[in-house]
């Protein structure tokens, strides 16, 4: 298949109809395939954007609150449709060697909702917290963050609009009222009409474009795939690298992270995110260690996640429902061992779901298993041996990733196998952050990487080794772009999933250098639930290798 460029009124009108067979208007189904694996040529004169971080000047950063006024406000979903969570900071702020945090129960968490702009009738009451970044060396600022509240609201009608403001009434401190709409009820034909998908955004004036492109699609759901605001590509007095590594390893004791850029995100996507849920969940970029081996406190911190709602009671795992679709959040920087906590939620979670009621199953995490790229190949390794098997058994639709700079989708594939039943796999690590887009491929003459080369101590034991059978027998990489690989590109963008009906759904991927109504890549996902089947597995441990721990 060669490169998609299809306008979205197009689109749009065609999925408005009943699709079957080859795919409707030229653009083709997963049915058509598996496609003969096609690469985009870098031919030099594509925008490949600028990667460049805005700088705390810029208007679209600073800090417009007053006092203890809402800013970096927020919505997320909770597991089913009637209910949602508000997100916002109060306060500013400090980083030094000397801080004092703010007292969280200073100001309250209070959210005035309804269904109507005035009067916000109804009203709910929630938690607020202050964390911490601290390092124990000498000549490195410590910071502490403002107040973070976090609200939610229960007992709301399905794909309906509310309006609302936050804060905290007593201090004369509320918001401007915002609107947001709930998910549609739980159904087979009940579906969002679009569903953002993003990864390893950071904050460059390409992640502006990303957003801009996103928001002019008008989605009613953003998913972003890990690696968020990438503060911990600066040292603690702000000074930055598109290379932590090369600039910094030998200047700070420790890897340093600078959490204003943390504030910048948030203040930058409100706009965004007050009005369209976003549900995140953890990269690389989140782990931000710190004193006494803490790790993932902004992230933690600042995102609220349906955890308890959907019984994980973590923030690193967790699902939800939208629609007739139930999405699968999975954790792959903490323990995903057969025998461990995490997968022991997700085999109930997946035995819990009625495909007659959400037909579609989606899951995402953040580092791919199935990536043909140079940059982080086969480091997700131990994770697919873990959990695979049981994804695949459970019939998972789509998987969506990031971790790698550049956008990449997979023919069905299970065990590295073309499989009709398998999930499509699609790479979305192209969100504009700073460190650029990846463009060198593991099958690139001279550029397979050393087996030892792609472990990853975050990311558990090693288990990448040779393959064992197929074209690339006995070697680690293939010497051309697999044939599970079926469309990659080395291009700054996201992608919108719209899905039609109980078999039905089309996705397009969206680059910043193409007009806002166009798509790069586009394909209709056919689900075939007759042919392949539900057949739950029974877990058996492995004994091979030594993973993370739940500890």
């Amino acid at each position: 298949m060669g490169k998609w460029r299809w306008t979205l009124p197009l689109a749009v009108a065609i999925v408005a109809s009943t699709v079957v067979g080859g795919g409707a208007g030229g653009i083709p189904t997963t049915l058509d395939g598996p496609f003969v694996p096609v690469t985009s040529p870098l031919d030099g004169a594509g925008f490949r954007g600028r990667a460049v971080d805005l700088p705390d000047s810029d208007p679209r950063v600073r800090r417009r609150a007053r006092g203890f006024e809402p800013e970096q406000i927020s919505v997320s979903l909770s597991a089913t449709p009637d209910s949602v969570w508000i997100s916002w900071i109060t306060g500013n702020f400090q980083i030094g060697e000397h801080i004092m945090p703010l007292d969280p129960t200073s100001v309250a968490s209070v959210v005035r909702y309804g269904r109507l702009r005035q009067p916000l009738s109804q009203k709910a009451v929630g938690h607020s917290l202050v964390y911490n970044q601290l390092y124990p060396f000498e000549g490195l600022k410590n910071y502490t963050s403002g107040i973070i509240h976090h609200v939610r609201l229960t007992r709301l009608k399905p794909g309906r609009k509310y309006y609302y403001r936050c804060g905290d009434p007593s201090l004369q401190a509320m918001s401007d009222i915002h609107v947001f709409k709930t998910m549609p009820a739980l159904g087979p034909r009940s579906y969002p009409k679009r569903i953002a998908v993003a990864g390893d955004l950071g904050l460059t004036y390409n992640t502006t474009s990303t957003v801009d492109h996103m928001r002019s699609n008008k989605p009613d759901l953003v998913v972003l795939v890990g690696d968020v605001s990438y503060a911990d590509l600066y040292l603690t007095n702000g000074t930055g690298s598109d290379c932590y590594h090369c600039s910094f390893k030998t200047v700070s004791p420790v890897h340093e992270s600078y959490q204003p850029r943390w504030d910048y995100w948030g203040r930058f996507m409100e706009p965004l995110t007050s009005t369209i849920p976003i549900m995140v969940v953890e990269g690389n970029h989140e782990i931000e260690e710190q004193i006494e081996g803490k790790m993932f406190e902004a992230y933690n911190s600042r995102f609220a996640f349906p955890a308890q709602e959907s019984g994980s009671f973590s923030t690193f795992y967790y699902s939800f429902n939208a629609g007739g679709i139930h999405f699968v959040m999975l954790g792959a920087y903490i323990s995903y061992n057969r025998s461990g906590e995490q997968y022991r939620w997700l085999e109930r979670d997946l035995a819990g779901v009625d495909r007659k009621v959400t037909p579609w199953l989606v899951a995402s995490w953040h580092p791919p298993w199935y990536n043909t790229y140079k940059s982080h190949y086969m480091e997700a390794e131990c994770m697919r041996v873990e959990m695979e098997d049981l994804l695949y058994s459970y019939g998972v639709d789509i998987v969506f990733n990031g971790h790698v700079h550049a956008y990449e989708r997979s023919n069905r594939v299970y065990n590295y196998t073309l499989d009709p039943c398998g999930p499509l796999y699609i790479t979305v690590g192209d969100g504009g952050n700073r460190e650029n887009v990846t463009t060198r491929h593991a099958d690139d003459p001279g550029h397979c990487p050393e087996p030892l080369s792609t472990h990853d101590k975050h990311l558990g034991g090693f288990c990448a080794t040779n393959f064992t059978s197929g074209p690339a027998a006995g070697k680690f990489c293939w010497d051309r772009q697999p044939e599970y690989s079926a469309y990659r590109e080395s291009s700054f963008g996201h992608g919108i999933l719209e899905v039609m009906n109980e078999t039905h759904a089309l996705w397009t991927w969206h680059r910043n250098q193409d007009l806002y109504n166009s798509t790069g890549d586009a394909i209709y996902v056919v689900r075939q639930p007759d042919k392949c089947s539900v057949q739950p597995m029974v877990t058996k441990p492995h004994k091979t290798q030594t993973l993370i721990s739940d500890s």
